[in-house]
């Protein structure tokens, strides 16, 4: 494996276990509540412009991944797209970028 698929990976994990730690401590702090960590992200305008921000990224990610897959038919890297929007464009970028590099 090359140098730079072994730093997308790194990135991915690290782009998963990173948010997904500050959402748990969330939800054990203030409850179980999908709603209530939405609601959270909507408190102030700088916090309402970064989810745009990152939720038009991750739309421009999810159409650059369904082009490419459509052309390459590399199936495997439809995987960014639920990680993407389950867990975050942190982990979804790099996890395709990992995925899209190997040899096919």
């Amino acid at each position: 494996m090359s140098g730079l698929r072994i730093v997308y990976l790194a990135l991915a994990i690290w782009g998963a276990v990173h948010p997904m730690y500050w959402f748990v401590t969330f939800w054990q702090t203030e409850g179980w509540s999908l709603r209530l960590l939405i609601d959270s992200w909507y408190v102030n305008a700088g916090s309402t412009g970064l989810v745009w921000d990152l939720t038009i990224a991750a739309i421009a990610l999810t159409v650059w991944v369904i082009a490419e897959v459509w052309v390459r038919r590399n199936w495997l890297g439809l995987l960014a797209i639920p990680a993407t929007f389950c867990i975050g464009l942190s982990c979804g970028l790099p996890l395709y970028l990992f995925l899209r590099t190997r040899a096919v």
